[in-house]
């Protein structure tokens, strides 16, 4: 069984998803949620994660580039000794240093279709197209922003959907059970041919 550390930034519901599923769904057996990482202290999803009993870390980001972030985020991350790290809805763009670090074995969830369009808001930018779907995307992340190899894709209909927030919706909807579908998935088929990884996990403090 896979150690991961899920990122975040904010509210945390992929994150709820992805534990629920780890304790009795579809990861079950397959990975475990070993620490949650979050830029920002007041992110919902630490709660989550607190309730679940998973050890969490704040990193703060703000005032600090992407190489010096990096640099304290694979300070954090290396007493773990994950095997894959697992973004859901962290803001931050990785440092080359913690692509380097962690190559083939990061994830991440994309509101649209990495094709199509990268970057953030991308429910933002399929509700000011008035489109009549979009499509949700896990991928590996790379060294640009959203341009990794695509390991699943789900199409949401956004007919009749009038607002920002009904688009909202319905997208996660639809990203809580893709990501942990595409994370199966991925771990059966790639992950056994990792190396695995060596010694314990010490928790880390809160900044």
């Amino acid at each position: 069984m896979r150690s991961v550390a899920v990122l975040i930034s904010g509210r945390g519901s992929n994150l709820e998803r992805i534990v629920a599923e780890v304790g009795d769904g579809c990861l079950s057996g397959v990975c475990d949620v070993v620490v949650v990482v979050s830029n920002r202290s007041t992110a919902g999803g630490l709660e989550i994660a607190r309730r679940a009993g998973i050890p969490t870390c704040v990193v703060p980001s703000r005032g600090l580039d992407a190489d010096a972030y990096g640099q304290r985020l694979l300070e954090t991350l290396e007493p773990w000794r994950v095997d894959a790290l697992i973004l859901a809805g962290f803001m931050r763009v990785l440092s080359p240093a913690v692509i380097g670090r962690y190559r083939g074995r990061i994830v991440n969830i994309h509101p649209a279709d990495t094709a199509e369009y990268q970057g953030m808001d991308g429910y933002g930018w399929a509700f000011q197209r008035r489109l009549a779907e979009t499509t949700i995307t896990v991928h590996l992340v790379d060294e640009r922003v959203d341009t990794g190899r695509v390991l699943a894709q789900e199409m949401v209909s956004l007919q009749g959907a009038t607002t920002l927030d009904e688009v909202k919706r319905r997208g996660l909807a639809v990203e809580h059970g893709l990501y942990s579908r595409a994370l199966r998935r991925w771990f059966q088929s790639e992950g056994r041919l990792w190396t695995a990884s060596a010694g314990g996990r010490t928790p880390c403090a809160e900044s």
